[in-house]
């Protein structure tokens, strides 16, 4: 299962966010490292068309996509050369396929600051820069154990070295490795090294209900969010933001209820937990096609552009290995035509070959 780390230095919510995600009691108390080993959540992915296939074919369960989110213990400057733990909670992250990277954008006296003040894009500078220097280790390291083979003129050899010299040059301008511009030959050679700042990031800029926040005020004289916003717009990154103390408040409450109070706290109508639990879903570059019947409705995960081949081995490696067809529809489609037999009479449902492309939201039956 994909897993996604939710990272940041300590008192920025992360804990919290993490239980308004999975329901699951992990400490949260306000005082640093209160995280000691990484609690792990399997959280839904919420996708409305699964409610409505499932009602559509009756179907007996319904089984969502899922991602798995790990919370792990606050890093904080220095956490490269073992600072607060940080060679423990840097292999934490290591596992994760993804990063969330948590940074709070409010401000209240009452939770604590590790630098005793509010500056997110200081915060983000901090984290980014931790995960590059301990990459930096990891790739001096094995530079220095390629110098054999390198002597041997092995082209192999040769070919990973300029990588990472790539790669450590791109560090000292603290440039993290998802931003150097590797070829596909190049990210293959060094994935072994598991480096942490090529780790997809998503940033989740933390909000607080009834506290200053940096993003009530855009025009604040002292620039704290601009410098954000510039520094996300500049860098493509992707972000959502939250209230993870609202949201897990919200997290207890179930339909009616829920809306009801998220209006009372005038939290407005967005769910920032599904915001979040999609966002880290699309950072992968992964999509959901379903299958559905009487025994069950169920959302498949599979990276965008895959062929139909490759969809069908998310079910079993024979949808892959002895694929022969598959009938398509869209979901919106076939909901619309109200039946499986209306969408045969009017041509709705297709048949396609192994070139086919499978798009989000596409039911399939594989033939085999």
């Amino acid at each position: 299962m994909l897993s996604i780390g939710i990272v940041g230095l300590p008192n920025v919510g992360k804990s919290t966010l993490f239980n308004a995600l999975t329901r699951k009691s992990v400490p949260a108390e306000n005082y640093p490292f209160c995280t000691i080993d990484p609690a792990v959540g399997v959280v839904a992915v919420p996708d409305e068309r699964l409610g409505k296939l499932t009602a559509f074919s009756h179907s007996a369960k319904t089984i969502p996509a899922a991602i798995e989110f790990t919370d792990i213990a606050g890093l904080v400057k220095g956490a490269s050369d073992g600072e607060g733990l940080g060679n423990k909670f840097l292999a934490h992250i290591r596992e994760t396929d993804a990063i969330a990277h948590i940074v709070r954008i409010f401000e209240d006296g009452n939770v604590t600051h590790v630098d005793g003040s509010i500056d997110p894009l200081r915060d983000i500078t901090v984290i980014n820069l931790e995960l590059i220097l301990a990459d930096m280790q990891s790739v001096t390291k094995r530079m220095g154990s390629l110098a054999g083979e390198l002597k041997k003129g092995e082209k192999k050899a040769k070919f990973e070295a300029d990588a990472l010299a790539k790669l450590s040059t791109a560090f000292d301008e603290g440039i993290r490795a998802e931003a150097c511009d590797l070829s596909p030959e190049e990210l293959l050679a060094v994935k072994h090294l598991n480096l942490l700042s090529i780790k997809p990031m998503l940033y989740v800029l933390n909000r607080k209900a009834g506290a200053k926040n940096l993003n009530d005020d855009p025009d604040a004289s002292d620039g704290r969010w601009r410098a954000l916003t510039t520094f996300l717009d500049e860098s493509g990154a992707q972000y959502v933001i939250v209230d993870a103390g609202i949201e897990r408040e919200l997290s207890e409450l179930e339909g009616e209820d829920r809306a009801l109070f998220r209006e009372e706290l005038d939290a407005g109508s967005d769910d920032g937990v599904n915001d979040l639990i999609k966002g880290s879903y699309a950072l992968l570059g992964l999509m959901t096609y379903l299958t559905t019947g009487p025994d069950e409705t169920r959302a498949w995960t599979v990276p965008y552009a895959c062929s139909a081949p490759e969809a069908g081995a998310a079910i079993h490696t024979d949808f892959r290995d002895r694929f022969i067809r598959a009938e398509v529809i869209h979901t919106d489609t076939l909901l619309s035509a109200g039946s499986y037999a209306t969408a045969r009479e009017k041509g709705l449902l297709r048949t396609e070959g192994k070139e086919y492309v499978v798009k989000d939201g596409d039911v399939i039956e594989f033939k085999v």
